[in-house]
């Protein structure tokens, strides 16, 4: 049995303060249709914009991942999105009128909580998932980041963080299955170090930040001095660095929550990918960034699949509309300069045609003879007789007409075709043919490779009576 796609079964209103802008937030999460995916909307703004959450819409990953369409924006999206996918929902709205999701306690435990109070409702169309099915790595040699995706029937995560701190170590945390995501991540908290939260003090970069939402690593000795600027800061008058080597404004939920809390922010940034992922994600010392550009490595991935999709692969051995012989009653190329050897298919719209390769073509005595490689510009004239047959079949008496072709633009040469090669050109027509010119769009493939396209304008002609 499939698994559906599903939504929640009522709107849900949270409210909060955002961490860095420290502006009071209300959201509602609302139940969206079918193939939505998750969408955030600024009721606050004129037009009220709706921004998809999607790798591509990501404009900043420093402190937290935001999204952005012209200028509306929404930050530190991770935790809810980790919520969603977590509990595996696929499509809500959120509305929301401010910039920042709130905080809340720094995980994600409030929005899990929130949303199975609400409860879900499966919907009719199958679960949308991308699996992975070749292995996808991603490396930050820099900041010693390494992401890698492999096939798995399911969803599994590892994360190792390792900051060289003596107190932090390196750390581990894993989950075997999406479900698993409630139970044993959803309430690990943010964490920094103390000389971050030093600097992000200094310059204002912390508005709605306090002790309660945040676990606070000290890897240094520190004075009575900085901890009573610090009671000060946060009206607090009892802070002090706990045997675990972090203030005591929280107890550690788990001995390795700093890591849960990694894996955590990567099952939210993943949700950029804008689909529900099967695979195995393990990755050493991510961060935001590093979630993001590997979100959208797995998004070309699905792109160049996509594109693929859009190719039927043609069988050579298809009885054909036209043979050689056929194809020389309307075309009036000959050899060596006849560059097709059947067409396939024939429609109103379209047209395929065959190309075998072969070593015994005049051409590869002197092009490239000890490497022989078909040249593209033959390529497009093969492209452009089959185009030719679709643009002739339009009139009775095709003989008696010549197809000039007056544009070629964005041609594209992806792969070599090379003797033994049997290319497959497909020509669609991208508008209507009006007074004989027709313009389309040819791709030329080997097996399951495009090769050459282009866009090409033809007319045809009268022949002259002698």
């Amino acid at each position: 049995m499939n698994v559906k796609q599903r939504t929640i079964k009522a709107d849900i209103k949270i409210s909060g303060v955002g961490l860095h802008t420290g502006r009071e937030v209300s959201m509602v999460l609302k139940p969206a249709p079918e193939y939505h995916w998750i969408k955030f909307q600024r009721v606050d703004l004129t037009d009220q914009p709706i921004i998809e959450v999607d790798a591509d819409n990501v404009t900043d990953t420093s402190r937290g991942t935001t999204i952005a369409k012209g200028e509306a924006s929404v930050s530190t999206i991770e935790h809810l999105m980790a919520a969603l996918i977590g509990l595996q929902v696929d499509n809500v709205l959120v509305e929301i009128d401010g910039p920042e999701v709130p905080i809340l306690d720094g995980s994600a435990a409030i929005f899990v909580q929130r949303l199975q109070e609400v409860g879900f409702e499966d919907q009719k169309a199958d679960r949308d998932y991308y699996e992975i099915k070749n292995n996808i790595h991603y490396t930050d040699a820099d900041n010693k980041v390494e992401i890698m995706a492999m096939p798995l029937d399911g969803y599994r995560l590892t994360c190792m963080i390792d900051f060289n701190s003596p107190v932090l170590g390196s750390q581990h945390a894993s989950i075997s299955t999406i479900k698993e995501f409630t139970k044993e991540i959803a309430s690990s908290r943010t964490f920094c170090f103390l000389h971050e939260l030093e600097m992000l003090l200094q310059n204002n970069l912390i508005k709605g930040g306090d002790l309660s939402n945040a676990i606070v690593i000290v890897d240094r000795d520190v004075e009575q001095e900085e901890l009573n600027k610090l009671s000060t800061l946060f009206n607090r008058d009892d802070i002090e660095v706990a045997h675990e080597g972090i203030l005591n404004n929280v107890e550690l939920r788990y001995q390795n929550e700093p890591a849960r809390h990694k894996l955590l922010d990567m099952v939210g940034d993943l949700a950029l990918v804008g689909r529900p992922i099967k695979g195995h994600i393990m990755a050493a010392r991510p961060g935001h960034s590093a979630n993001v550009a590997f979100a959208k490595r797995i998004k070309t991935e699905i792109k160049k699949e996509n594109k693929k999709k859009n190719f039927k692969v043609y069988d050579p051995n298809t009885p054909p509309v036209y043979d050689t012989v056929e194809i020389m009653k309307i075309l009036p190329h000959r050899q060596p300069f006849l560059m097709i050897d059947k067409i396939l298919e024939l429609s109103e719209r379209h047209v395929v045609g065959l190309k075998n390769v072969t070593m015994n073509e005049d051409l590869f005595m002197g092009h490239f003879p000890d490497s022989p490689v078909f040249p593209g510009v033959l390529q497009i004239e093969a492209m452009a007789q089959t185009g030719g047959i679709l643009v002739l079949n339009t009139v009775p008496d095709p003989e008696n007409w010549l197809t000039l072709f007056l544009k070629i633009e964005n041609a594209r040469f992806k792969n070599q075709v090379v003797p033994g090669d049997t290319v497959i050109f497909n020509c669609e027509l991208l508008e209507p043919i009006r007074r004989g010119i027709a313009r389309m769009k040819g791709v030329g493939m080997v097996g399951d490779k495009v090769v050459s396209e282009a866009e090409l304008m033809a007319q045809i002609v009268k022949v002259k009576d002698n």
